[in-house]
């Protein structure tokens, strides 16, 4: 059986700003442990007994391309990375995951995953999955409830129905589907799970590529419709697939579960939904499952010490209680708090009580009504050759540190406002001033007029990190005219 991990990467996160920004959302961090949630993502589907597992595939939209690409490169695992021109949601990015699975005629059972999702006992999550992959393998579109454990109004809910019967093969705790619901009041939510028949919807999907694109068809045929025309008109750029951007831009924007799982619901006890729909079934799932929303569901699933706090950083903790503080560079001291959330970043510090950490996106949203960059993105700036960090700033002067990867190349670009002064920290830095070309080392350095083109490469072997002074009368990221780009920019 051949399995297609398909992972969903276009949230961003803002519950857990500072650390997440739009434009390097949760699923890029390495919140708990080295990996990445998206690297997390990836690795926990290997080594599913009985099964083949085919090279991942990440759809997700432009702004990521390049640390998704870099991050599944340190893993050692090329995948497919299928570009979105415009967000439209999780039902139209299954669909041209399921189109671009199907190719050379293949049919395989996809494995739909969000990239931001925590799964703490792996073996329980493979072991659930390879369950659920018989079932679609059968033609079933098969969704995992996690199995409710306290009154949660955080996430939506899916009520079990009657058991699922699936011909020549166990069916275990599968149930069919009976209804989904909302986020519910703490009343409600309660009354769930009292009467113990409601689980939380995780997100997670498994379904034949044919059994989706065919209930597609019967319940959106104008999304199917609009995808497949983007999908066909598609282009390969690299390592990356782009989808035709006008044609999917038509595309109307819906959810997974309100376009198709919601038709699949069905109160019978008897069996499958009528007519050409698969059945839609649940299979329970006790893994140690968090989407981490939010700062509160992330201190739930971090180690604590014996008087519940998390630390994490330069970070001391004295007479505290169940508190979160995290530190990215300077020290943070608590003393004598308790439920506390103490988030340090280099250009933002968080203090939220845990019961408020919910209201953290009130503050992105006030960050970017007052246009203000902390709520959008870091101060170090990622890009497809390296980072950048803006050190200091003040009147007609910026600072910034940069680290060039090996073999990387900045394109060949021209400002109209600033010029710059460049000195190499370490490694050998290429430098195209004008008609010149320089190599510089370690403790050199050299100057880029205003209006001079210019470029930097890295052609040695380790990173090569610089120090820019920016002088001019605008120093904005938008004063950048280029004329050769490796990167499609």
């Amino acid at each position: 059986m051949l399995i297609q991990p398909v992972v969903l990467s276009g949230g961003s996160g803002t519950r857990l700003w500072p650390l997440s920004r739009e434009k390097y959302p949760k699923q890029l961090l390495p919140l708990l442990g080295a990996d990445s949630l998206l690297q997390a993502t990836v690795r926990r589907v290997e080594g599913i007994a009985g099964a083949e597992i085919a090279a991942p595939m990440i759809v997700c939209n432009e702004e990521y391309r390049f640390v998704i690409a870099e991050q599944l490169r340190l893993m050692g695992k090329p995948g497919t990375i299928v570009l979105e021109p415009a967000g439209r949601n999780t039902a139209p990015a299954l669909t041209i995951a399921a189109l671009a699975a199907s190719k050379n005629e293949l049919d395989p059972v996809l494995l739909v995953m969000p990239s931001d999702h925590v799964m703490t006992d792996v073996a329980a999550f493979q072991g659930t999955v390879r369950q659920g992959a018989e079932l679609a393998a059968a033609g079933a579109v098969v969704t995992f409830g996690i199995t409710a454990n306290a009154p949660e109004t955080g996430y939506g809910y899916i009520q079990s129905g009657a058991a699922y019967a699936a011909n020549s093969i166990s069916s275990g705790d599968a149930k069919l589907i009976a209804r989904f619901v909302e986020k519910p009041d703490l009343a409600t939510a309660q009354s769930y799970l009292d009467e113990g028949s409601y689980l939380w919807n995780s997100g997670l999907f498994m379904m034949r590529a044919s059994v989706w694109l065919g209930a597609m068809r019967v319940c959106r045929p104008d999304i199917l419709l609009a995808c497949e025309s983007a999908w066909a008109q598609g282009s390969i750029d690299g390592e990356f697939v782009r989808i035709e951007k006008t044609e999917f831009a038509k595309c109307p924007s819906d959810s997974i579960d309100y376009a198709v799982m919601e038709r699949l619901a069905t109160q019978s006890s008897a069996a499958a939904p009528a007519g050409s729909l698969p059945p839609g079934v649940v299979l329970p799932l006790a893994a140690g499952w968090s989407d981490v929303g939010a700062w509160d569901a992330l201190w739930q699933v971090l180690p604590k010490d014996d008087a519940g706090n998390v630390g994490q950083g330069d970070v001391m903790l004295q007479d505290c209680r169940d508190t979160l503080a995290l530190s990215e560079g300077r020290l943070v001291a608590c003393i004598g708090v308790s439920d506390l959330v103490v988030v340090e970043t280099a250009d933002a510090i968080l203090v939220a009580h845990k019961d408020k950490t919910q209201d953290v996106k009130k503050i992105v949203d006030s960050l970017k009504k007052q246009g203000r960059a902390e709520g959008s993105i870091h101060r170090k700036v990622f890009r497809p050759w390296g980072w950048y960090d803006s050190i200091d700033a003040g009147e007609r002067f910026q600072v910034k540190r940069i680290v060039v990867k090996p073999g990387g190349t900045l394109s060949l670009q021209m400002h109209h406002h600033r010029a710059e002064h460049w000195i190499v920290v370490r490694g050998t830095a290429k430098v195209t001033r004008g008609d010149e070309t320089l190599l510089l080392s370690e403790n050199q350095s050299t100057f880029i007029p205003l209006g001079t083109t210019h470029r930097l490469e890295n052609p040695g072997r380790v990173p090569l990190e610089m120090i820019e002074v920016q002088s001019g009368s605008y120093l904005g990221e938008d004063d950048i005219v280029r004329f050769e780009d490796l990167y499609g920019r």
